[in-house]
């Protein structure tokens, strides 16, 4: 599997973190305002909270939240970077601590992360780059690209033509899509002859994979960057009835759980990653920038897996 210089795996909890930056965090790492390091209240943005992946990490951001004895909210950013701009000059009003940012988009939210540095909230990405965040936990992305896009790879034998379904102008998706590419690069025999960008969503990945199976229905193969993605390509593949597709996502979602589990699923393969957890270190992190710690890195990387039809046993699955 190929890999990046830029990057590296990193586990979360395990002896270190290997030593790595990311484009848009400060360089002074324990920058948090000037604060006495108590934390008294924490609140999470995320781009869809009725997404389960956002429902697990609020779930592990609002139970490690309540051990510190803080005030906990959850905001829903709908997709839209304007209502984020909104809630985090509102945060601002509130004289708000600590701030897991997920963001709509990736740069743009960048004048509202310094209006909030500025006002004194430590702020850390959680999932997604964020520019001008003073830290960032998210999976391996690039990685969870190359799992999901080689065992697509596999599953057609090597050669064919596919679709692929991309996403929002965030770094998760960014990522996947060039780890996709690095097993595409490898592999000339397959063929994608045609992309779409949905919004991470099921319903318009629904549509758009349904006019892309209409231009092109030879197709063998879907890549799907995650797995709400992933649901809306099989609906549509068995709209159209399009049986001999398969599709591949990523997240490791319940909903892609179930589909996996059934005996005739197109859905094929997923790469997994773990929200809750991601949600507790990106709290973690924030914890100890508020009190003038160095952080070991300012990015930290979790590693993503494979799940697939074969092992879906052995899979824990999201908290």
């Amino acid at each position: 599997m190929k890999t990046t210089a830029k990057r590296s795996l990193v586990l979360v909890g395990a002896l270190s973190v290997a030593a790595m930056s990311l484009t848009g965090c400060t360089n002074d790492l324990d920058a948090g305002g000037d604060t006495d390091g108590k934390i008294e209240s924490v609140a999470l943005m995320v781009q869809d909270l009725s997404n389960p992946f956002f429902a697990s990490m609020n779930n592990g951001v609002k139970a490690a939240a309540e051990e510190l004895g803080a005030t906990y909210t959850a905001q829903d950013g709908r997709q839209d970077l304007a209502a984020q701009n909104e809630q985090i000059d509102a945060f601002i009003q509130q004289g708000l601590d600590v701030l897991l940012l997920n963001a709509v988009d990736s740069e743009g939210i960048g004048p509202a992360v310094e209006r909030a540095i500025d006002a004194g909230i430590t702020v850390v990405a959680v999932d997604v780059g964020a520019k001008g965040a003073q830290a960032t936990v998210t999976t391996d992305n690039v990685q969870a690209g190359e799992l999901s896009c080689q065992a697509l790879v596999d599953e057609i034998g090597g050669s064919g033509d596919i679709l692929i379904v991309d996403g929002t102008p965030i770094t998760s998706i960014q990522d996947r899509m060039e780890g996709c590419q690095n097993i595409l690069d490898e592999n000339p025999d397959v063929n994608v002859v045609a992309t779409q960008n949905g919004d991470n969503g099921r319903e318009k990945a629904l549509t758009l994979t349904t006019d892309m199976l209409t231009a092109h229905p030879d197709v063998v193969g879907i890549f799907a960057v995650n797995d709400p993605t992933a649901l809306g390509a099989v609906l549509a593949a068995q709209q159209a009835g399009k049986t001999d597709i398969v599709v591949t996502g990523v997240d490791g979602s319940p909903e892609a759980v179930a589909e996996m589990s059934k005996e005739d699923s197109q859905f094929v393969a997923t790469a997994a990653q773990d929200p809750y957890l991601l949600g507790t270190t990106g709290l973690d992190m924030a914890v100890k920038l508020r009190k003038g710690e160095k952080l070991d890195d300012d990015l930290v990387l979790v590693p993503s897996s494979i799940v697939t039809r074969e092992n879906l046993d052995e899979y824990d699955g999201w908290k």
